[in-house]
C-alpha cells in the first residue's frame, strides 16, 4: 500500500528545494553545517539565513575554529539575524563540543538537548537532517499541513499537531522525510494561495475536499503592545560618535548601541536637535517607535562607552534595530 510518507517522498525527489546545508539520500557528511543552520533558521527565513550562513561557514568552517573565536566577532558575524542569545549559545556550545566531545555533535537526542541552545526542536531537527533518524519535526510549515491533511478548523499548536504528524513520518529516509513536508508546507501548501492541485496528499487531504484551505489553520495570535522612546546620537568636537556595550543580562547582551531609553531622556549636554526620523522596530511583543536626537558637543554623563569614528561602526556587532539607526547617519545632515 502506497503510504501518505511514499506520495511525499517521490514528490520531493524531483521537487525539493536545494540549499548549501541540505544533502539527500542519507545522512549529511557534515553534521556541523545542520546545527548551525538550523540555529540560524529559528524565527528567520530560508532567504535571509543561505547569505548568513555562506559568510559564516567561510569564517567559521568547523568547530575548532568556532570554539576559538571571541564573542564580539562572532555577534559581529550573527548581526542581521536577530534573536541574539543564539549566537551567545552557538559559542558557548562549540566550546563544550570542542573540549567534552572531540569536536564532534552528537548523534542522540538525549546527548544533545544536554547543549546550550539545543531544544526540543533543534534536536528532533538535527537527528533528522544530520543523521537521518526518523524523527517529527513540526515548525510553522508542518503544522499548516497537517492541520490541513486532517481538517482540523479548531485552533492549533505543536502540542496539537505533533501527535497527528508523528503517525505519519516513516522509519526510514528520516532527513528527506522531515525537508519534504516542510518543502511541501513552504512551496505546496502555502498560507495565502495553496497550490493544491500539484500537492502529492491533495486526494487524502479534508481541507481540500471540503474547500476550506484558507480557513487552515487557525493559530493563537499574541497581541503587542506599542511602545515608543528615544534614542540618542551623541558626538564629541571631533565628529565622532559614541557607542556603549549592553554588559546587563538579556537577548541583546554584548552588543553596542546607541544610548536610548522610554523617558526620552538624554544621557548627555550639550546642543540637542530631534531629527524629523523615526525609527521603528517590532521585536516578538512588543512594536517600539524611536524618536531620534542628535547632541552635538557633547558631553556625557556616564563614562560605560566609546567615542568612535562614524566609518568604524562596521566594526561593532549591533542589532538589527541599531543598525536601522545607523543608517540614519547615512544622511550626513544627520551627523
Amino acid at each position: 500500500m502506497i503510504t501518505l510518507s511514499d506520495l511525499l517522498l517521490k514528490w520531493y525527489a524531483t521537487n525539493g528545494r536545494e540549499m548549501p546545508w541540505r544533502v539527500r539520500g542519507g545522512s549529511h557528511h557534515n553534521p556541523y553545517h545542520v546545527w548551525i543552520s538550523e540555529i540560524m533558521l529559528q524565527q528567520t527565513t530560508v532567504s535571509t539565513v543561505k547569505t548568513f550562513f555562506e559568510k559564516w561557514i567561510k569564517r567559521f568552517p568547523d568547530i575548532p575554529t568556532l570554539a576559538a573565536a571571541d564573542l564580539q566577532e562572532v555577534l559581529l558575524y550573527w548581526q542581521g539575524l536577530g534573536y541574539y542569545t543564539r549566537a551567545k549559545k552557538i559559542l558557548e556550545c562549540a566550546k563544550i563540543l570542542h573540549q567534552e566531545f572531540s569536536d564532534t555533535l552528537p548523534n542522540t537526542r538525549a546527548q544533545l538537548l544536554k547543549l546550550p541552545g539545543i531544544g526540543p526542536y533543534s534536536a528532533s531537527s538535527i537527528c533528522a537532517f544530520a543523521f537521518n533518524q526518523s524523527e517529527t519535526v513540526v515548525d510553522t510549515n508542518v503544522i499548516r499541513v497537517i492541520a490541513r491533511l486532517y481538517g482540523i478548523q479548531e485552533t492549533v499548536d505543536k502540542d496539537k499537531i505533533y501527535p497527528l504528524a508523528h503517525q505519519i513520518t516513516p522509519q526510514k529516509n528520516g532527513g528527506d522525510y522531515a525537508s519534504a513536508i516542510m518543502d511541501l508546507g513552504a512551496m505546496i501548501c502555502t498560507v495565502d494561495t495553496p497550490k493544491c492541485l500539484l500537492c502529492p496528499w491533495q486526494k487524502k487531504c479534508k481541507a481540500y475536499q471540503q474547500g476550506i484551505q484558507s480557513e487552515i489553520p487557525k493559530i493563537k495570535k499574541i497581541q503587542k503592545e506599542n511602545r515608543t522612546g528615544s534614542v540618542f546620537l551623541i558626538f564629541n568636537t571631533k565628529n565622532q560618535i559614541y557607542i556603549r556595550k549592553r554588559t546587563e543580562k538579556g537577548l541583546l547582551s554584548g552588543l553596542f548601541e546607541f544610548p536610548w531609553n522610554y523617558e526620552n531622556v538624554s544621557p548627555a549636554t550639550g546642543r540637542i536637535k530631534q531629527l524629523s526620523t523615526h525609527i521603528t522596530h517590532t521585536f516578538t511583543h512588543f512594536h517600539l517607535d524611536l524618536t531620534v536626537y542628535s547632541v552635538k558637543n557633547a558631553s556625557i554623563k556616564n563614562t560605560d562607552g566609546i567615542f568612535v569614528s562614524i566609518d568604524n561602526l562596521k566594526d561593532y556587532p549591533f542589532s538589527t534595530l541599531m543598525k536601522k539607526v545607523i543608517k540614519v547617519l547615512d544622511n550626513k545632515e544627520n551627523r
